[in-house]
């Protein structure tokens, strides 16, 4: 019996058109190849979470996400750092999603990455995305840690990833996400 390939549901923290985090997802999906069917979230008609809208039901566009991440075999997240921590509209994002039910990412492998402009990379962004997902019992791959930073000297002017590191250790992230799912849901591939 084959396996089918795994389920990756791309989540960028990015709603700008040339996002250097988006472009950091398409390169992971390019990468995956076969081995993996990415599927890629969109934030950008997710209202800003209210309890008194949450009260009148959930919005469609948290349904769509609750469903994609509920259907995905892994996430992958990549994020910019806004203020030392993930942008607002990720958070939010999670937010709604911590509010649904079921609440789909509890024991969801999960794998993050993040590029910057600056020298940091987004790594600040990277560890608060982590301790908001550990409270809703997400199970994140520990290495390797992919910081992209000075991206805009890594990305050409259409988006793709040009820095062979950088494009190494988004393969390397990959397969230890692959690996991750694995060996959470018992040494089995997805069926």
């Amino acid at each position: 019996m084959t396996s089918k390939p795994l389920k990756i549901l791309a989540i960028s923290g990015s709603l700008r058109d040339n996002s250097f985090n988006s472009a950091a997802l398409r390169t992971a999906a390019e990468l995956a190849g076969d081995s993996a069917q990415f599927t890629f979230a969109s934030l950008s008609e997710i209202p800003l979470y209210d309890q008194d809208l949450r009260d009148q039901g959930v919005p469609t566009a948290v349904e769509t996400l609750q469903r994609q991440v509920l259907d995905a075999d892994a996430i992958l997240f990549s994020t910019p750092e806004y203020n030392y921590s993930v942008s607002g509209v990720l958070k939010n994002a999670i937010d709604w999603l911590s509010r649904v039910d079921p609440q789909p990412f509890a024991d969801k492998p999960v794998a993050v990455m993040s590029a910057s402009m600056s020298a940091f990379g987004g790594a600040r962004a990277q560890y608060d995305l982590r301790r908001i997902l550990i409270y809703l019992d997400a199970h994140f791959v520990n290495k390797p840690e992919v910081m992209i930073s000075f991206a805009h000297k890594k990305f050409d002017d259409s988006g793709a990833l040009t820095d062979a590191d950088t494009r190494k250790f988004i393969g390397d992230l990959l397969q230890a996400l692959v690996e991750w799912q694995m060996r959470l849901s018992n040494g089995k591939p997805p069926q």
